[in-house]
């Protein structure tokens, strides 16, 4: 039996292109994480853009540095990153190497393995909360440093791979300014998400924050 089309596994030529092209098309696709708990596969259903040296809210505006250095090599890898000394974000690199653009996953909705993430999400109220947030779905996965640097176009035997799922139209898709994204970069809608689906984070503008948090706020 053939493979279903929505269980096809992205290229790396998808993650190969423009980081504005890569963003929106994410929405609708299915990412898979696989442990030794077992799978899990959820729907992405709001992302942001940051488009390296030319975007002020990328870790890589200021160039390379051991902890941006993923984002530097080839699309197709998962960019993980440490934040206010508590949660890990996932991001996916994309665009030609040495660009260090990417893709931060904001929220998704959980399609199988709720259990596993519920067991992470103990403060989840509802199934539609157990992922809605970058933090959040990052925790539901079981995302860690650990994971830096995977190669999402690897096969079936990495623990992270993204798949064709049921991809967002356009008439489906909104946009606007970044969540937490303040100076130069603030005004850019590059924060993309699927119309008025509840698993959708809140948007929140740029409070400022003292010096040693500001290097942590989520992007990527």
């Amino acid at each position: 039996m053939s493979e279903s089309p929505s269980r096809t596994p992205l290229p790396r030529s998808f993650f190969d292109r423009p980081v504005l092209e890569v963003a929106p098309d994410l929405l609708g696709r299915t990412l898979v994480r696989d442990s030794p708990e077992g799978r899990i596969a959820l729907r992405l259903t709001e992302v942001e853009a940051y488009a390296g040296a030319i975007d002020p809210g990328s870790h890589a505006f200021r160039g390379r540095t051991a902890r941006n250095a993923v984002m530097f090599g080839p699309p197709g890898h998962a960019y993980v990153y440490f934040t206010y000394g508590m949660w890990h974000c996932l991001n996916l690199v994309c665009g030609p190497e040495g660009e260090a653009s990417g893709v931060l996953l904001r929220a998704g909705e959980i399609l199988s393995g709720t259990d596993q993430a519920r067991a992470r999400r103990r403060s989840a109220r509802h199934d539609t909360e157990l992922a809605r947030g970058p933090a959040r779905l990052a925790t539901a996965l079981d995302v860690a440093l650990s994971l830096n640097g995977t190669d999402i176009c690897a096969g079936p035997e990495a623990p992270l791979s993204l798949l064709t799922g049921t991809p967002a139209t356009p008439d489906r898709i909104s946009s606007g300014p970044r969540t937490g994204v303040g100076g130069d970069g603030a005004p850019h809608p590059w924060r993309f998400w699927i119309t008025d689906d509840p698993t959708v984070s809140p948007y929140r503008a740029h409070t400022p924050r003292k010096r040693r948090l500001d290097s942590g706020r989520p992007t990527a």
